[in-house]
């Protein structure tokens, strides 16, 4: 059994930064494309980027690109996502999230593209 750990969230102000983290433990012997999922309330999941397990490329949401990054971590399935120049529509409780096997980019901007998720961690951004 896998789980995903998320930490990082907190409270900063518009234009600050914060790097939020995912830990995988358990049976971790593959490697999983994993991502970052937001959700505002009163809102849907939105996807905010993703990493891929075989060449570890990268997408992200268009509104992110250029504030966000992710990257993976010296630890096996661990992927930190640094978060510059945030926004009052950046608050959300963020979601790490994993899989694996090949899928199409439009499907890992989907929630049903992963198996896997963490518990959240809130993000606020305030003015």
């Amino acid at each position: 059994q896998v789980q995903l750990v998320e930490s990082g969230g907190g409270l900063v102000q518009a234009g600050g930064s914060l790097r939020l983290s995912c830990a995988a433990s358990g049976r971790t012997n593959h490697k999983y494309t994993m991502a970052w999922f937001r959700q505002a309330p009163g809102k849907g999941r939105e996807f905010v980027a993703a990493i891929n397990e075989d060449d570890d490329s990268t997408f992200y949401e268009d509104s992110v690109k250029g504030r966000f990054t992710i990257s993976r971590g010296s630890a096996k399935n661990t992927v930190h996502l640094q978060m510059h120049v945030l926004k009052l529509d950046d608050t959300a409780i963020y979601y790490c999230a994993a899989d694996r096997g090949a899928r199409v980019e439009w499907l890992r901007r989907l929630p049903s593209g992963y198996g896997l998720w963490g518990q959240g961690t809130q993000v606020t951004v305030s003015s």
